[in-house]
């Protein structure tokens, strides 16, 4: 296994494990069709690994795809299509490709294909939503005939770890349409209709042996209330995103329930480059009107773990737990909207159920800002196209970003000045400095102190409240077995598919 400590005390970085034998691989279990409902879809989905942003895109990746790392329960990398990957100084890496490996068209695995899903992340064309981290990729060529090497702009030790999120799977090489799946994972894709349903089959000659479940249905009920109604009737086997408020409904009724901890959440978002989010005193004002723990006890009913306007988690190595909390205070609010010339003024907030839980999040704030002279406007945005058309674009909103495994994932993706998924548009040239400085440093002490200056950084000056990290709350039938809790976020990690059984099958 890849340690980072050990590369940070050591002249060398590898991660290796033995090839896949008769021995380990999964014995098929024949039959079994389960029918799985999100909360949401749209005619944006996709099956591009590269393009996949919401939760149903990356439950349908996982089964159609594999990466070259695969990150486990702990968000920890380990060996997945690479069975060894090796660097001496953190910049050149080279990877040793796993043997055996066959695409759902019967074409081998070769480093061209890798070649080929790397480097398209740099097109601006294919739209990945993971192209924030091609810039520190300066060359990626095959090596040997079973390797590729890879060649950083600077040291990184995270790189094992950057190759586990799912935009980095690997297609076929010049895959270009993707109205259906060629990849290596352990499913087929029978059938794709976005904004609809998607049908998997198992693919019984799948690398790690075949899965146990013979097909999946996936597709979305929006309504919240006809979701768990699907549930009780058994016209589904798993539904995500539960309300807490029915959680206890729910298992009383002999269902299941699986909570998962992560660092997943949904947040505030006041674009500073347009008003009111160009006024500091706004953006502070906002965020002083999210109280925490009411939030956390009448919308989430404990479910949730307080947050601090920042995306690191408390069970993040880099969290800083000496950054003050910052408290629900609306008569300071007050005088921050006055300063910024909008008491009494009228703020539209737009909210969807894209955004779990934004409507009610903001009905809290909307009564809390009655106390501070102004007033809310929540504007309902229906789940179709929000994250296409309003996310990012409104002047106030709601995102709902996953958790992420390292803070140099977290920061590159999400907050450096010119990241795709940079919510509020904010931009700091030293964060960005200190970013760099943080990925390629081997002192775990000055780590901790940049990522900690980093995370008052954006409390301070981001135009992103997150007042909770959320639990992921999935409901099933008593015959699904084999649910377990990830970190990655809810149905397992979006991986599911691989792991669950049917009772009766």
């Amino acid at each position: 296994m890849f340690d980072r400590r050990g590369f940070l005390g050591s002249s060398a970085a590898s991660l290796l494990v033995a090839g896949c034998t008769s021995a380990n691989r999964r014995q098929p279990v024949k039959g079994g069709r389960i029918r799985v409902a999100g909360a949401t879809s749209s005619t944006a989905d996709t099956i591009d690994p590269a393009r996949q942003m919401a939760v149903m895109d990356y439950c349908r990746c996982n089964m159609f795809y594999d990466g070259l790392i695969k990150l486990d329960e702990n968000l920890r990398p380990e060996p997945a299509l690479a069975e060894a990957i090796d660097s001496k100084d953190g910049r050149v890496w080279t990877l040793k490709l796993r043997q055996g490996v066959r695409f759902h068209d019967g074409k081998p695995l070769t480093p061209a294909d890798v070649v080929y899903s790397l480097r398209r992340h740099k097109d601006p064309s294919v739209g990945s939503t993971a192209r924030t981290f091609m810039s520190q990729f300066e060359e990626v060529v095959p090596f040997g005939e079973d390797g590729v090497r890879i060649t950083l702009t600077a040291p990184n030790a995270d790189l094992p770890a950057i190759l586990g999120i799912p935009q980095f799977m690997i297609v076929r090489d010049q895959t270009r349409s993707f109205t259906t799946a060629n990849g290596t994972g352990p499913f087929r894709c029978a059938e794709f209709n976005p904004g609809v349903r998607s049908i998997s089959t198992r693919y019984d000659d799948y690398w790690r042996g075949p899965v146990r479940l013979g097909e999946v249905e996936l597709f979305a009920i929006s309504d919240e209330s006809a979701r768990i109604n699907a549930l009780l009737s058994h016209d589904v086997d798993l539904i995500s995103e539960v309300n807490p408020r029915m959680a206890r409904r729910l298992s009383e009724t002999g269902l299941k329930l699986l909570s998962s901890k992560s660092g997943g959440y949904t947040d505030l978002v006041m674009r500073l480059d347009q008003r009111p989010g160009r006024s500091p005193a706004f953006v502070e004002g906002m965020k002083l009107l999210m109280d925490r723990e009411a939030m956390q006890q009448v919308i989430f009913r404990g479910y949730a773990t307080i947050a601090n306007d920042h995306p690191i988690p408390p069970t993040n190595r880099y969290f800083d737990p000496s950054l003050p909390q910052r408290p629900f205070d609306p008569d300071r609010a007050a005088h921050l909207f006055r300063k910024a010339g909008l008491a009494g003024a009228r703020i539209p907030v737009v909210v969807s159920g894209a955004a779990v839980h934004s409507e009610d999040m903001a009905m809290l704030m909307q009564n809390a800002a009655g106390k501070a002279g102004i007033g809310l406007d929540i504007q309902r945005r229906p789940t179709d196209g929000y994250w296409a058309h309003n996310w990012m674009k409104d002047p106030v909103g709601f995102g709902n970003l996953n958790g992420r495994p390292t803070a140099d994932i977290i920061f590159t993706q999400l907050y450096a000045s010119h990241a795709a998924w940079n919510e509020s548009g904010w931009r700091n040239e030293r964060f960005d400095r200190l970013l760099l400085e943080a990925r390629g440093s081997t002192d775990e002490g000055l780590r901790h102190t940049i990522y900690a200056e980093m995370q008052r950084m954006v409390h301070r000056e981001a135009g992103v409240g997150i007042p909770l990290f959320l639990n992921m709350i999935d409901a099933y039938t008593p015959r699904v077995k084999g649910m377990a809790s990830r970190s990655q976020g809810g149905l397992m990690g979006y991986d599911f598919a691989s792991h669950v059984w049917l009772e009766d099958a």
